[in-house]
């Protein structure tokens, strides 16, 4: 048993809603198609190509890994059916026998091997989940042995966002490498998938529907009494709150802010809404030595810590919850919020905002009449994304700050903003640890990049090799009492350096049929296994 126990805020946090009594099989003979929607796609069915909750949640009714997420985010097992720590970097995985992927073949420990080495490999987006991984062995066709470089004490949670592909599968398709979704890359595994899951994949039209049907052959018992599942891509914030009140969807995964009331007042349907771990924040690229999207020449004005300061101080957190989030926020001055492990609330402090302090600082960098920079925004992906950026330009422009918004849809900013590239000056984005721990959002947004898992989205470049040194302890750490030390120290010197200009953490809401009983988590994730359909 690991020393370090992560708390269980996090899971308190999840919103469990009333399930009906489990339906027999004449349930699923009268065919219960469950429709939903959202604003934006998941952009491809190859879990690897992107660390996007959504991609990720989505993919993960039809992809398994070894561990995964209940009820209540506590770990649970999956296909591996139980693990045990024989050293302090030795864990052993019994994986699961007699489970086969959805065309019939079997799942062995090679399945594991090969999509651990996948997501680690060219084109993924995913390969922090095995930043401490020194190596995968092979024991025997159903046991796994994960070493890692040094102690880690959050590897089953860093574990439930893999996901497992077949390996014949992949070689049979020419899918062995990930495709490059920032480079727009595609291959078999982008619009096709064979996993292990409850659900299969029957069809796929990207940025219009895809349609899934249930896994006959599911090792696990069904509790959802589905027979089809509609996702349909809905852009338009009327015209998807129109279908729901219509009765052409059953279920809206986004719901616009203003249009809460609208909806709950509607008969037959119902508002769910919760905390969400998801903090949102605004990047600045302070690694190139002249910016990409700017009028300055000749050097990068966020290089300098008072620019950064002037900045944040421009921009008032509190008009935006109030103007554009509705009230639906919670303000904050980490890169992680209540119910992540790590978090205190002493921690969680914002520099005021003062505009005269911004102005000094900006002439003090020697930009007294300001200069122009580009704001690269989603348009698609975070509750009303672009509204809080058309915000940020117009509270920018009081200090002189010349911001031109470039809002587009997601799949177009994450290949503009992402790495390997990193084409920003200025961006907005937001990260959900998927580990519930602070660690996942200081290391992968703040640490400095390796080019190989560490900082892969730190996106603006932010380099300290002192943070650098503290993330490193928190990883190794057991002491939940000196970790937490470590987590203050390092979000201080985060703070100090603005690193950062964190925004808020969003509230999940999402709205259904009152005949459709489903499952909120705080990390956003939608599981189709726990939809049930049928009156109350």
């Amino acid at each position: 048993m690991l020393p370090i126990k992560l708390r269980r805020a996090l899971f308190a946090s999840a919103l469990t809603l009333p399930m009906l009594a489990a339906a027999g099989p004449a349930a699923m003979a009268q065919g219960n198609v469950f429709r939903w929607a959202n604003d934006g796609d998941t952009n491809s069915m190859d879990p690897y190509t992107r660390q996007e909750t959504f991609l990720l949640s989505f993919n993960n009714n039809i992809y398994e890994g070894l561990v995964r997420y209940g009820r209540n985010l506590e770990v649970e097992p999956a296909l591996a059916e139980s693990w045990e720590l024989l050293e302090p970097t030795k864990w052993r995985f019994h994986i699961r026998q007699g489970v086969k992927f959805s065309d019939g073949t079997p799942l062995t420990a090679e399945d594991i091997v090969f999509s651990i080495a996948r997501s680690r490999g060219p084109g993924s987006n995913v390969a922090g989940t095995f930043q401490s991984v020194e190596s995968v062995v092979k024991v025997d066709d159903f046991t796994v042995d994960i070493i890692t470089k040094v102690p880690n004490p959050i590897l089953l949670q860093e574990l439930t966002t893999f996901q497992v592909l077949s390996k014949a599968w992949a070689e049979a398709h020419g899918a062995t490498a990930v495709a490059d979704l920032t480079s727009r890359e595609e291959n078999f595994a982008t619009r096709n998938a064979m996993g292990t899951g409850p659900f299969v994949l029957t069809s796929r039209e990207p940025d219009r529907r895809t349609v899934l049907a249930p896994n006959p052959n599911w090792w696990d018992r069904a509790e959802h009494n589905l027979s089809r599942v509609e996702f349909n891509v809905i852009a338009n914030d009327a015209t998807r709150v129109a279908a729901l009140l219509s009765g052409e969807i059953d279920m809206l995964y986004t719901v616009p802010p203003q249009d809460m009331a609208r909806i709950a007042a509607a008969p037959g349907l119902r508002i769910l809404q919760g905390p969400e771990l998801r903090t949102i924040y605004l990047g600045m690229d302070q690694l190139r030595p002249e910016l990409l999207k700017s009028d300055v020449h000749g050097r990068n004005p966020f290089q300098d810590v008072r620019v950064r300061r002037a900045f944040y101080q421009a921009i008032d957190v509190n008009a935006i919850q109030r103007s554009v989030m509705r009230g639906q926020s919670r303000p904050t001055g980490l890169m992680y919020g209540p119910g992540v492990n790590g978090f205190l609330e002493a921690d969680d402090k914002r520099l005021p905002v003062d505009l005269a302090a911004s102005r000094r600082l900006l002439a003090e960098a020697g930009y007294p009449n300001g200069f122009g920079v580009t704001l690269d925004c989603p348009n698609d992906r975070y509750v009303n994304d672009e509204g809080i950026c058309t915000a940020v330009v117009a509270m920018l422009a009081r200090v002189g700050i010349r911001v031109t918004l470039n809002a587009q849809t997601r799949a177009r900013f994450f290949a503009e903003v992402n790495g390997p590239r990193y084409n920003t000056s200025f961006y907005l984005l937001g990260w959900t640890p998927s580990t519930g721990d602070a660690h996942n959002s200081l290391f992968n947004l703040a640490r400095s990049r390796d080019g190989k898992s560490s900082g892969i989205f730190n996106n603006g470049g932010y380099s300290n090799p002192a943070f650098d040194t503290l993330v490193d302890r928190i990883a190794v750490e057991t002491d939940a009492t000196a970790r937490q030390r470590l987590i203050t120290e390092a979000s201080t010197v985060l703070r100090d350096d603005v690193g950062y200009i964190p925004l808020h953490q969003q509230q999940i809401v999402w709205a259904a049929r009152n005949t459709v009983q489903l499952v909120q988590l705080a990390n956003n994730y939608f599981p189709l296994r726990f939809v049930r359909m049928g009156a109350n």
